[in-house]
């Protein structure tokens, strides 16, 4: 019997989500942080929430992501809000990400959602 191989590459969530952070912040996303949401939140492990700074700006953070996703043959499930661009949503399975403008940042308060789960720490260049 012949196994299937995998479509994707399977990748640690540490490591999917240093690249993820890496990626966003060579693109200047403001604000990144990431909270740890495994046992609070049945869909995914992390919950990130970075500002952009207008609506083409939170576009380029999303095409960015899912371009250098694809490119590393890394699985995404998919994206919301995009045309918008006011808050933009990628679900990438076990990393949630929320690309907001910063008054709907505010306005929504994912990181207050979420303040049960503990922050983790991001190795970035800023």
């Amino acid at each position: 019997m012949k196994t299937k191989s995998k479509k994707f590459k399977e990748i640690e969530t540490q490591d999917k989500l240093q690249l993820v952070a890496e990626w966003l912040d060579e693109k200047q996303a403001i604000d990144l942080i990431a909270i740890d949401v495994t046992g609070i939140c049945p869909i995914s492990e992390i919950v990130m929430v970075v500002s952009a700074k207008g609506i083409r700006h939170a576009q380029s953070l999303a095409d960015n992501t899912l371009e250098k996703l694809s490119t590393g043959n890394i699985e995404y499930l998919g994206m919301e809000g995009y045309q918008t661009g006011d808050w933009i949503l990628l679900d990438l399975n076990d990393i949630i990400i929320h690309i907001f403008q910063e008054d709907n940042r505010g306005f929504y308060n994912v990181e207050g959602l979420w303040s049960e789960g503990t922050k983790v720490e991001l190795d970035i260049n800023r």
